[in-house]
């Protein structure tokens, strides 16, 4: 839910309660104030009736309420003396209405003549039941005028305030610091919005300066080892040609240039791993994987052919993704040449290309790898001294840099699968 129609909802979530309290205190005012200006009209009524008293005497006469909207009643002195003032509401019939309505009814008393009186006034009243009912139809219409107008004002006001944020926002999806992307910021007077921008901003620069730091030193970490390890296998190849060892000797030598050979393996298999987690191939295309597989599997046919292996490919479909080359290039060197290093003698190893899958599989050793150890660094299924241990681990690290899926599984074979994510 965007952060706008989140803002709604609690705000009509809100609105109910605050409304419905609203409502109480409107109702009960409002009714205080009715009934205010009723018995301010009954006192009026008084008012004007003994102003008329002295010119229309027959006034006194008047005892029919329903006729005059008054009445007058003669009474002794002593129930005058305790009697008090009143206002009081009840129902009387209405001929236009044909029904029982509502009436407020002031009771008081007066001495006109040395004569004592108990005077009624009636008016007509609003009906509670008839004001309650238009009550809610109007708060109604108001609660739905209120989120129509929140509606409008979050979509034109507050989005044209909220518009440096869902910028930052629109552009960090797309965002990759091994590109050197800049995040643009847009100006704005709001202190919360420029402090999100200048918190990007050098956030992004640290990471950046960061990011070329380790990349620097890995590149230079892996020159100065690469060189005095190439000039140690120069040096102790020449002094194997020029002097004459014994075969203890020469066996120490071999073993020296093998760990040499494989310190050297170590550090480009460990420079490649670092690389791709750093994210510094950023070259893409689309490879045509059926093309790929066939052009890596000739490469392998004397290494097969060496340990009496077939290659065999089964491509029932054509399979395309976007990524690099020399990437997928290593993806699929690292996979076929486990399969084939690892298989059995006079076996085959099958390469599989389903729908957006690829299937390695070869027939090693008869009991299953440890899923959750097969892709770790340095975990060797062989006693070879020659491999790093890193090559299913590279792959791995490929995998996940373009959200590929890599499993293993073990039926009668060895299975290594690649799960390729649908982008179309």
């Amino acid at each position: 839910m965007k952060l706008l129609n989140h803002t709604s909802k609690y705000l009509a979530i809100i609105l109910v309660p605050l409304i419905t309290i609203w409502a109480f205190i409107f109702y009960y005012a409002m009714l205080d104030e009715i009934y205010d200006s009723l018995d301010d009209g009954l006192e009026n009524q008084k008012v004007l009736l003994l102003q008329r008293l002295p010119t229309n005497p027959e006034i006194l006469e008047h005892q029919d309420l329903e006729l005059w909207s008054h009445s007058i009643t003669p009474i002794t002195k002593t129930y005058h003396d305790k009697f008090t003032e009143r206002y009081a509401d009840t129902l009387m019939y209405m001929l236009n209405e044909k029904d029982y309505e509502p009436v407020r009814v002031f009771e008081t008393k007066m001495v006109y003549n040395n004569s004592y009186y108990k005077v009624k006034f009636i008016t007509s009243m609003v009906e509670e039941d008839d004001l309650i009912q238009d009550l809610i139809t109007y708060l109604v219409v108001l609660y739905i005028l209120l989120m129509i107008s929140i509606v409008i004002l979050n979509n034109l006001m507050l989005k044209k305030i909220w518009k440096p944020f869902h910028s930052l926002v629109s552009q960090l999806p797309n965002f990759k610091i091994e590109k050197n992307h800049q995040i643009k910021t847009k100006d704005t007077s709001i202190d919360e919005f420029k402090l999100l921008n200048a918190s990007i901003t050098t956030m992004v620069e640290q990471s950046r300066a960061r990011y070329l730091e380790q990349q620097h030193f890995i590149e230079n970490a892996s020159h100065e080892l690469q060189t005095p390890l190439a000039i140690s296998i120069n040096k102790l190849e020449l002094f194997l040609e020029n002097t004459n060892l014994s075969e203890d000797e020469l066996k120490t030598m071999a073993s020296i240039l093998d760990n040499l050979g494989r310190l050297t393996r170590l550090n480009k298999s460990l420079l490649l791993l670092s690389k791709i987690e750093n994210r510094q191939f950023t070259d893409e295309e689309n490879i045509d994987f059926n093309q790929l597989i066939a052009t890596v599997t000739e490469d392998f046919e004397d290494l097969a052919s060496h340990k009496h292996i077939q290659l065999r490919i089964e491509d029932d479909y054509q399979l395309h993704f976007q990524m690099n080359q020399d990437l997928a290039i290593i993806l699929l060197t690292n996979l076929i040449k486990n399969a084939i290093v690892h298989g059995q003698q006079h076996n085959i190893v099958k390469i599989i290309i389903a729908k957006n899958s690829i299937v390695v599989q070869n027939y090693g050793v008869e009991e299953s790898l440890d899923a959750n150890d097969v892709f770790s660094r340095f975990k060797k299924g062989s006693s070879d001294k020659k491999s790093t241990g890193l090559g299913l681990a590279i792959a791995k690290a490929i995998s996940e840099k373009y959200a590929i899926g890599l499993s293993y599984h073990f039926t009668t074979a060895h299975n290594f699968t690649l799960i390729f994510p649908d982008r179309r």
